[in-house]
């Protein structure tokens, strides 16, 4: 078995991985760039940013590299059509959203010519956004970082969807390196992709004690908390989940952000991902996958690609030339 092209609509990327859109400023034009340049696909995180900071952050990408770049916009933002739109009159190659489903962005998607790849967790989503219109689906399992829709692992569903639908699965949580690449691919899955792994690089501007919280991460350190939005969220120990555990974080119900359509107000989401970037883990939420604990160096995204390229070519039983 090769590992083939991933293909979403009108778009080819020659290495079949996309770096996962994390927020807030955690994947953001330099990171997005960068795995475009190696023939994946790059999303820059649209949630809390403002439009014009999006926008800005599509132009920087679109200089750094003239690969595939994307965004991801979570449908839980009270801005997410505002974004969506900013997105496009960038010329953006596709949007990826989740934490919520909107049909009227498949719309969207007709009328502009942009690919859209919903993140789903249910058979029932993947066959809707199919019948939407949908040029590829995500399929995220229990195991990854940030919000989740499902507590099911995520082989169990790709398993099932791939047979479900006819349009491009991209398998996400937990996937690490190679030998995970390979695994999904050999499911059915035409491509993966990857947020904790793209963390810990160079090129991803978070600081660096938000970086080494995933390097020093043991096992035990991946725990679920319940974020505002009303999703359950995967998130690595630090000073800040210890004060959440212990009611000892602000509820928020003075907010200075207004970011989300519903918010449960049981803490700041978007002042806690944004202290977590500048490296405040007093009040900083680290989301990372289940599996970030086997992370143990940062890397240059080129190194991490060939990487895992290479690891994946060895376990698919294929070492075929680069084209």
């Amino acid at each position: 078995m090769k590992l083939s092209d991933l293909r979403i609509g009108n778009l080819i990327a020659k290495v079949p991985i996309v770096q996962g859109g994390m927020a807030v400023r955690v994947s953001t034009a330099p990171l997005a760039a960068a795995v475009a340049n190696e023939g994946g696909i790059g999303l820059i995180a649209g949630s809390g940013l403002k439009v014009e900071e999006l926008k800005e952050e599509i132009r920087k990408a679109r200089e750094l590299s003239q690969g595939i770049i994307g965004v991801n916009i979570m449908v839980a933002v009270r801005e997410f059509k505002e974004l969506v739109d900013a997105a496009v009159s960038e010329g953006i190659d596709l949007i990826v959203a989740g934490a919520g489903f909107s049909r009227d962005l498949f719309t969207v998607g007709k009328e502009t010519g942009v690919e859209i790849v919903p993140i789903v967790s249910s058979v029932k989503l993947a066959k809707i956004s199919e019948k939407l219109g949908a040029s590829a689906i995500v399929v995220e399992g229990k195991e990854a970082g940030g919000h989740l829709g499902t507590d099911q692992p995520m082989k169990t569903l790709v398993e099932k969807i791939v047979k479900a639908v006819k349009i491009p699965v991209i398998a996400a949580g937990g996937i690490i390196d190679g030998k995970d690449i390979a695994e999904v691919l050999k499911l059915g899955a035409s491509g993966v992709q990857m947020g904790s792994r793209f963390v810990a690089s160079t090129e991803c501007e978070v600081d660096d004690s938000f970086k080494q919280t995933y390097i020093n991460a043991s096992k035990e350190d991946s725990v679920l908390i319940n974020s505002p939005v009303g999703l359950p969220g995967r998130a690595l120990k630090n000073e800040f989940f210890d004060r959440l555990s212990s009611n000892e974080v602000d509820t928020g119900k003075s907010c200075d952000y207004i970011c989300l359509k519903k918010c449960s107000h049981s803490f700041c989401i978007m002042d806690s991902l944004i202290k977590a970037q500048e490296g405040n883990m007093t009040h900083g939420l680290v989301f990372a996958g289940e599996r970030a604990h086997l992370i143990d160096k940062v890397l240059p995204v080129k190194e991490i690609i060939n990487n895992l390229v290479s690891e994946a070519r060895k376990y698919l039983g294929g070492e075929e030339e680069d084209e």
